[in-house]
Formats: C-alpha cells, structure tokens, sequence
C-alpha cells in the first residue's frame, strides 16, 4: 500500500469530526459539572454557612452515585444503541445539573449531585464505546487524546468563566451556564449523530454479572483496582479544598483564582503529551515513581506556605498539576496493560467505577480532617490531609511496582 494511501485511510471524514467534536463537548460539560464545584468551594461555604464535613459530602456524593451507576450499568451497556443510551443520560445529566443551578438548601443540592452523578456517570464510558465502535484501532489513540483536552478545556476555559459569572450571579449561574451548553448538545446528538448499533448484531449468551463479578475475583486485577482506588484516594483528598485553601490560607483573592485554574489547564494540554511521548519511549513504572516524588516534595512546601505573592502560588499550583498529570498518564497505561482482551471491557468499567467510588470516599475524609471554624479563618489541618495523600502516594509507588512487575512477568 502506498504511503499516499496510507495517509487518505488515517485521514478524519467530516462526519468522523463532527462525531469527535461533539463527543469531546460532551465530555467537556460533564467534567466541568464535576470538577467546578471545587473552585466554587470558598465561595459556597460561606453562602450557605457550610462546614468543611457537609462540602466535602457535596463533592462525594458526585462520585459515590456515579461510581454505582457505572457499575451496575457496565454489563448491559452493550444491549442497547449506543446514540439512545447516550441521548437518555445526557438528559438526566441534564436535568440534574438544573437542578443544582437552583438549589437554595444544602440538601437538595445533596441530592441534585446525586442524581446529576447517576447519569454523568456513565456517558464518559459510552462515549469511549462510541469511539471504538466508529474509529478503526489507527486513527483511535488520536480521537482518544482529543477527548481527554475537555479536561484541560474544562480548566481552561470552563473554570474561569464559572468563577466570573459565580462572582457576578451566585453560585448556582455556573451549573445553569453548564445547562444551557449541554442542551445544544443534545440537540445536535438527535439530529447529527447516526445511530451506533452494529454491536446488536453480535449475541453473546455470556451472563454479564456473572463476567463482571470473574473479573472482580482474578488476583492480578485486584492489584489494579487497588492501584486505581489509592491513586484516586491521593487526588481526590486535595481537589475540593483548592479554592479555600488559597483564598483563607495563601490569601489569594477571587479575582486571581480564575487565573490560577486558567493556567493549571494550559499546564494540563501543555503537560499530557509529552508525558505520553515520555511514557513509550522509557519504563512506565520509572516515570511514575519520578512524577510521585516531584508531587510529595511539591505539597509538602505548598502546604506549609502562609501568605504569600501571587506568583508563588501559581507556580505551586504548576508544580501540583505537573505531579499530578505526570502519574496518571503512566499509571493508566500499566493498568490497562492487565486485562485479558475478553475481559477488557468489564475491567475498565470495574475500574472507572471505582475510581469514582474511590474519590468521593477521599473527598468525605478529607471533610473531616481540615476544618474551618471561622468562614473568613484560614482552614486548619490543612498539612495533616497533605500528609495523608504523601501516604498514600508511597502506597501507589508500590502497587505500581507489583502491576509492572507482573506485566514483565507475562511478556
């Protein structure tokens, strides 16, 4: 086959774009639904007179809803047109991001989480099917590294808009900014997006509980697992206290903030494929371990800093996101490497789940440990939650080792 061939078959038709694009809006809304939260922390205790326990509940309950949601939906997800499953959870993503753009109590904004997590939850995984079943294995790792830029986006772009319109119109204006895009969106899935259900012509009489709870039980995944839930535990614990702690404790005002997380983003698409070059060309395992000493040195100064400039801050904040992308890039790759083909799909569906599950467990600790009692104080035990994730990053560093090691072993 000619090179001049070779190049028109990895080549994008349009549709293929558009399917990319509007995936990749997709997950850009439902990233910024989680993650905007956390710099609206400050912001959200003080209005409605929060404890650091009740906002840490807030963020949990996010994840805890939609870590069971991907896992009881992971089995059957294949039983249905992959355009109708994702049109039916974008909406009730939809409706539940509405309705935490109205809250007005602690809990039907508990609740509102809950529901938006049951549904967000499970549209970044069939967004992911979506993309193997349309693109040929060639050209998936670039529409795959497009999708991941939402998060990035959702940093660069979707945080510091959040943060102007929060500070002009409350706190709720940013979910209802997020409402408004995502049901252009939808609407551009209805009439757009053809249907994606050739997989329907493949029965399978494979029992889909009995497949997830084999691959739950086989030792070698359970290493993975519990890599992905410490690697969470260690993320998650310091995300909701971002905004607070800079504000009450740095003395960063709300003005700046949006520029920290503008240029935490830039870090972000900046950071993620070099660290994915880096990643083929030398040993996993080395990086990761490398990325996890960067970050323990990086927090355990950036949590014994008091006020301090502007630009100190943000180049602590640098550090923190370049410690915290340079692992995960690695740490995804080694444990995707642990799955048998035939039990691929179950164990990334397993293991998002608990990642999410993982990650509000974190949030709810780190709840209890820092503590506020003054809204307008700094926050306290701010260098023990730090201490804990410095823990649990030397827990990673070894289950990493034990999942690098067994790859090895099998090739």
């Amino acid at each position: 086959m000619s090179s001049e061939s070779t190049d028109m078959k990895l080549k994008f038709s349009s549709y293929e774009i558009f399917v990319i694009l509007i995936l990749t809006l997709t997950q850009f809304t439902v990233v910024l639904d989680f993650i905007v939260i956390s710099p609206l922390g400050d912001l959200l205790m003080k209005s409605m007179n929060l404890s650091t326990t009740q906002f840490g509940l807030s963020v949990s309950a996010y994840a805890f809803s939609a870590g069971f949601s991907g896992l009881i939906t992971a089995g059957f997800a294949d039983r249905f047109d992959r355009k109708k499953l994702l049109l039916f959870f974008y909406v009730g993503f939809i409706v539940g991001t509405f309705f935490c753009g109205i809250s007005q109590t602690y809990s039907m904004l508990l609740v509102a989480r809950i529901f938006t997590g049951l549904f967000g939850g499970v549209i970044g995984a069939i967004s992911m099917a979506i993309v193997a079943d349309l693109f040929p294995l060639e050209k998936r790792g670039r529409v795959f590294g497009f999708l991941q830029m939402g998060f990035g986006a959702s940093q660069v772009l979707g945080i510091p808009l959040s943060l102007y319109i929060a500070n002009t119109w409350g706190w709720q204006s940013p979910f209802l900014m997020i409402v408004v895009l995502s049901i252009l969106v939808w609407f551009f899935i209805i009439f757009k997006l053809k249907p994606v259900s050739e997989h329907l012509e493949q029965k399978s009489e494979q029992n889909a509980i009995a497949h997830l709870w084999q691959t739950l039980t086989l030792k070698k995944y359970r290493i993975g697992f519990l890599a992905t839930a410490f690697l969470s535990l260690g993320s998650f614990m310091m995300l909701p206290w971002g905004s607070a702690y800079v504000i009450n404790n740095l003395k960063i005002t709300t003005q700046q903030l949006p520029f920290i997380y503008m240029a935490s983003g830039v870090c972000t698409l900046t950071i993620m494929p070099i660290v994915g070059k880096l990643s083929d060309r030398f040993d996993k395992f080395y990086l990761f371990t490398i990325a996890s000493i960067i970050l323990i040195v990086v927090i355990t100064i950036y949590a014994n800093l008091g006020p301090v400039s502007f630009w100190i801050v943000l180049l602590m904040n640098l550090g923190l996101q370049v410690g915290f992308m340079s692992r995960m890039v690695p740490s995804m790759a080694l444990t995707s490497a642990l799955p048998q083909k035939k039990d691929r799909g179950a164990f990334m569906g397993i293991n998002s789940s608990l990642q999410q599950i993982a990650g509000g467990i974190a949030a709810a600790i780190g709840g209890m440990i820092v503590v506020q009692n003054d809204k307008l104080k700094p926050l306290e035990h701010y260098d023990t939650l730090v201490y804990v994730v410095v823990l649990l990053s030397i827990i990673s560093v070894f289950l990493l080792l034990r999942i690098s090691r067994i790859i090895k072993k099998n090739d």
